[in-house]
């Protein structure tokens, strides 16, 4: 743990940033590349922790994965000849390797036992452990599988028709991995949309999957065939810089190669509608993953309210714009969020303690936030709760602040975001 006092506030941010990639897609092109037979390679790849701890679980697994800088090339003999681990499979601070890795266990013949770092431990676990066992998986855990550690023994599986009780892409990934090696179409119905990146890659890979109005059908047994993988830059780390060029005082900054998928640009919907001054220039839409470059300048903001459908494709970045809020003109309101209570911490709580501190008008509701705008923020020492998004938020804030930010531990940020700190002085 690391204690850092930041002292970045600066009158104007101005300069260009390359986020790195896409923390979502990074682990998905490991999980497809060991489930394929062959040599698939990947460019872009996001150097996080919990990325690095998927990479861990596939070694464990006979995977041969090889990392040069942000490429990596996976030699993988094919899911049918994964090796039973030796050890446990470590999944750190990351919830979708936890999540995705239940799975594709759930359906292979290997025997393996899940556990993470203490954030894991008080996640829930239990509604993706429900529809996997419906599927016929045998998982075991702490309090009946509702939390790691957990023991996973594969076994033979049979398509279901699922109604999503909440929207996520884990559960509805791990749905979709363990149908890979199930029997029969394994039907999955989404009230909202969350993010489509398991979708869009079983595509990449030569699967036959059908999206339609909120229906997804995957028939089972089909070949995953080994590919090339480019991991965008993550939207959900530009939203942190997107945010501080918007609140600064004449500031202009430029990111460029950000993922532009749809189920993940909630937060540029946001900055439009509360009057950001910003401009994206669609670099490729026909790609497996669309990106673009985004250019944020000084704006006049405006209160809105953000809920219904939006939020799946905002979640992440809630943090990060109830901070922008505290800048804006009127009343901002967040709900139907209440899924940022089961994040890395509770990120309602976390948000509203941690920007009252810095000065914030601000209170929380059952299921998100209101937040008084045109706050003048002060400094403050912060908590991070280990939870990167917590903060990237304060150091973001330490942009604007009268006064220094202390965070009682900055080492989280690597999670996401190995190179946050190197990027802010890239723009001040």
């Amino acid at each position: 743990m690391a204690e850092v006092k930041l002292n970045f506030h600066k009158p104007s941010l101005r300069g260009e940033i390359t986020v790195p990639g896409d923390k979502s897609i990074s682990h998905r092109s490991i999980m497809f590349g060991s489930i394929a037979e062959g040599c698939t390679t990947v460019s872009g790849f996001l150097l996080g922790d919990d990325c690095l701890s998927t990479i861990d679980c596939f070694r464990k697994l006979g995977v041969k994965i090889e990392l040069n800088g942000t490429d990596v090339v996976i030699n993988s003999k094919g899911m049918n000849n994964w090796q039973e681990p030796l050890d446990i499979l470590y999944t750190g601070n990351s919830g979708t390797t936890t999540r995705l890795m239940l799975g594709l266990l759930a359906g292979s013949n290997i025997h393996a036992i899940l556990n993470g770092d203490a954030s894991i431990g008080k996640r829930p676990m239990k509604r993706v452990i429900t529809p996997l066992r419906e599927m016929g998986a045998h998982i075991t855990g702490r309090m009946d599988g509702q939390y790691t550690p957990l023991a996973i023994k594969g076994s033979q599986l049979k398509a279901i028709e699922y109604e999503m009780p909440v929207a996520s892409a884990q559960v509805k990934s791990a749905i979709l991995l363990a149908s890979l090696q199930a029997e029969g179409t394994t039907i999955i119905h989404e009230k909202d949309i969350s993010r489509d990146h398991t979708e869009r890659m079983l595509r990449q890979f030569g699967a036959d999957i059908n999206v339609e109005n909120g229906t997804i059908s995957y028939k089972g047994g089909q070949k995953i065939h080994a590919t090339h993988v480019n991991v965008p830059g993550d939207i959900s780390s530009a939203a942190f810089f997107l945010v501080a060029g918007a609140m600064a005082e004449d500031s202009e900054i430029i990111l460029r190669n950000v993922g532009l998928n749809h189920t993940r640009t909630g937060i540029i919907d946001v900055l439009q509608e509360m009057g950001a001054n910003m401009d994206i220039i669609v670099d490729n839409e026909d790609a497996a993953e669309p990106t673009g470059t985004i250019i944020i300048r000084t704006s006049e903001l405006v209160g809105i309210t953000i809920d219904g459908d939006l939020i799946p494709r905002l979640i992440d970045e809630i943090p990060i714009i109830a901070l922008l809020a505290t800048k804006a003109k009127g009343k901002t309101v967040i709900r139907d969020a209440a899924e940022l209570k089961v994040k890395e911490t509770d990120r309602i709580t976390a948000v509203v303690e941690e920007l009252k501190k810095l000065g914030a008008t601000i209170e929380a509701t059952d299921d998100g936030m209101i937040i008084h705008g045109e706050n003048q923020l002060r400094g403050a020492s912060l908590k991070t709760y280990g939870d990167h998004r917590i903060g990237m938020m304060g150091a973001i804030a330490s942009l604007l602040t009268d006064g220094s930010v202390k965070l009682d531990d900055a080492d989280c940020i690597a999670v996401s975001y190995p190179t946050f700190f190197e990027d802010i002085k890239n723009i001040i």
